[in-house]
């Protein structure tokens, strides 16, 4: 993986003022109307993930030139592409806009035909609570764990890192405990409180995730964060860091818990899966699945300023606590009776995709139509919004409190 360039953006050093010029628009824009992605591509208008949906401005009504993008690219990159650009035909890195680090941002630079794109994604620093976010407060016991393994999946830009940071807050300022994270990159900026908290960039502080969690375990942590575990050889090393006394969370990209289990199962050869699901039911602690998708809603009104096709999004989220139940369920590999246990595991703050999305449908965040396009199993949804309908429900589920996305 290419080494991250941080790159300031103010005028100075003499490279193409045109260039920079239009950088400071396009990352003003970004930060100005709260979007979360920017896309530059030649021969196309720049687009803007507003809610999570691609749209053109008004304020940028021209079409991006090869010669434009170019430049543009070349200023991030800080050197000329032929230099800067990997074999691979990307390349990543991060930047911050100013003196401060309000406007701070990842992109990637790749090359396609013809030229060069851009995308952009502006990191957040404001930290929420769970309750913004639409997820239980009781998530976070999972902080106060002295040891054990805590997965968060679903699919890229569905708040994986939002949902960790705030966890990794809340162990910053209640526990004294070192914690290291390993990011790519790092996302949110923790200033150490109780704890002492230590950022690692990959690309700049370490060569990969494996090499940097595994120096970690040399640097007397408590609590470990690996942005993503995708090799299996980072995998065993943060199942093992669970094993041994540590308190690790990390991201997977699964749809359900369930399939967050397996999609780790599925990385080892067949020979060692009973291996690696007899470590999984010792050392799992809890999953965490979330989705952002939007919400259309009678509660959730339209935002004008961004355009009338906009509008707030909601987190649909699974929530598998593993009880003792549970991890005899994954030491025997039966994956098809983990939603069984959720189903009924309210007591322990367990939640399906099914009750999630009934909560959004019960609080008009969500349309029941549109409620059932998201479920891989609409006859459970059907009937839970059946019985609902002819009595009221005893207890509000997590998310159906008002979300701030």
């Amino acid at each position: 993986m290419s080494e991250y360039q941080s790159v300031d953006c103010s005028k100075e050093n003499g490279e193409s003022f045109s260039a920079r010029d239009l950088l400071d628009r396009f990352l003003d824009t970004l930060m100005d109307i709260e979007a979360s992605d920017l896309h530059l591509a030649p021969r196309n208008r720049p687009l803007f993930r507003i809610s999570g949906r691609l749209q053109e401005l008004d304020a940028f009504p021209d079409i991006l030139k090869e010669e434009e993008m170019e430049q543009v690219a070349e200023l991030l990159a800080g050197e000329t592409l032929e230099t800067a650009m990997p074999s691979s035909g990307s390349l990543d890195g991060a930047l911050t806009a100013g003196d401060s680090e309000e406007g701070r941002f990842r992109f990637n630079i790749y090359r396609r035909l013809p030229g060069y794109s851009i995308a952009l994604r502006r990191l957040e620093n404001e930290f929420r609570t769970l309750t913004e976010l639409g997820l239980p407060e009781s998530l976070l016991d999972w902080c106060d764990l002295p040891d054990g393994l805590i997965l968060v999946a679903g699919p890229t830009g569905s708040g994986k890192s939002t949902s960790l940071a705030t966890l990794i807050d809340h162990i910053n300022h209640t526990r004294p405990v070192h914690v290291i994270t390993i990011e790519d990159p790092v996302e949110y900026l923790h200033v150490s409180d109780r704890a002492l908290v230590d950022q690692r960039q990959i690309g700049t502080h370490a060569r990969d995730f494996q090499a940097a969690l595994v120096s970690s375990l040399r640097q007397d942590p408590d609590v470990i964060l690996v942005g993503e575990i995708r090799e299996r050889e980072t995998i065993k090393t943060a199942i093992t860091a669970a094993e041994t006394g540590h308190l690790v969370f990390a991201t997977v990209h699964a749809p359900d818990c369930a399939g967050a289990i397996q999609r780790i199962v599925s990385t080892f050869p067949a020979d060692e899966h009973p291996g690696v699901l007899r470590q999984l039911s010792m050392n799992l602690r809890g999953v965490l699945t979330q989705h952002l998708v939007p919400a259309d809603g009678t509660a959730c009104a339209k935002r004008q300023d961004f355009g009338s096709g906009s509008r707030t999004r909601v987190l649909l989220s699974e929530i598998l606590q593993v009880t003792p139940a549970v991890a005899n369920l994954i030491a025997k590999a039966q994956f098809m009776h983990i939603a069984s246990s959720m189903e009924t595991g309210s007591r322990y703050e367990m939640q399906t995709l099914e009750q999630s999305l009934q909560s959004w449908v019960e609080s008009k965040h969500l349309l029941p139509a549109t409620a059932l396009s998201y479920t891989k199993n609409p006859k459970v949804l059907e009937q839970r919004l059946a019985r609902a309908h002819q009595m009221p429900s005893s207890r509000p589920a997590a998310s159906q409190r008002s979300p701030q996305i």
